[in-house]
């Protein structure tokens, strides 16, 4: 279904030419796509200033290293990705937040993350802020959506962070990293409807 040394946000300008906010969606649409094309390894600053056609120190107006640029870039993105719905029932919410997952794996987001998952083993440091960041904030979604089932008296207590709410997102995850079938969002209806709802109902009725 989501991926970085540190989470701090990016220095601010230290004199000269103040920082133009307008560019970042610029810079970090051009991070993306050099990640997915060339991996976090051959990811230099001269090409990201190059990619979004801005000047090196603009870049380091925002960022200390790499690796800040990429942490930054990813949450930062992710989090924009990243919406709770809330329709008023847990069918409605997950089916919201499956097809929002569908859609961020198969976008540009989805193929920088692919392309680091392959340093995150060599990089712990880069890991952790990923596991902090951004899938961090697709747990905390999916943790509030069943929450929310819960205080709505619609699911039982004890189903946030279970097998079964896991379920939902890890079934996204194995064909989008491992199976490479079509990934859409009747895929994520088809989650919803005969693998967590009628493990949701047998959990209930025990």
């Amino acid at each position: 279904m989501a991926a970085l040394i540190s989470t701090e946000a990016p220095r601010s300008s230290r004199g000269g030419r103040p920082r133009d906010p307008s560019r970042d969606g610029v810079i970090r649409a051009a991070i993306l796509r050099l990640l997915a094309d060339v991996g976090y390894n051959a990811l230099t600053m001269d090409a990201v200033a190059a990619e979004a056609g801005v000047g090196k120190a603009t870049i380091y107006r925002r960022w200390r290293t790499k690796s800040d640029l990429v942490v930054d870039t990813i949450a930062e993105m992710n989090r924009a990705e990243t919406s709770t719905p809330d329709t008023g029932s847990l069918e409605g919410d997950l089916r919201g937040l499956l097809r929002s997952l569908v859609h961020v794996v198969n976008g540009p987001l989805g193929a920088a993350t692919m392309s680091l998952l392959s340093t995150l083993p060599h990089q712990p440091a880069l890991a952790d802020a990923f596991r902090n960041g951004p899938l961090g904030q697709w747990t905390e979604a999916f943790r509030e959506v069943w929450g929310r089932a819960e205080a709505r008296g619609e699911v039982r207590e004890g189903l946030v962070g279970s097998t079964v709410a896991d379920a939902a997102s890890a079934l996204v995850v194995q064909r989008w990293l491992l199976t490479g079938e079509p990934l859409d969002e009747a895929y994520a209806d088809s989650i919803v409807d005969t693998v967590v709802l009628p493990l949701v109902r047998e959990r209930c009725s025990n």
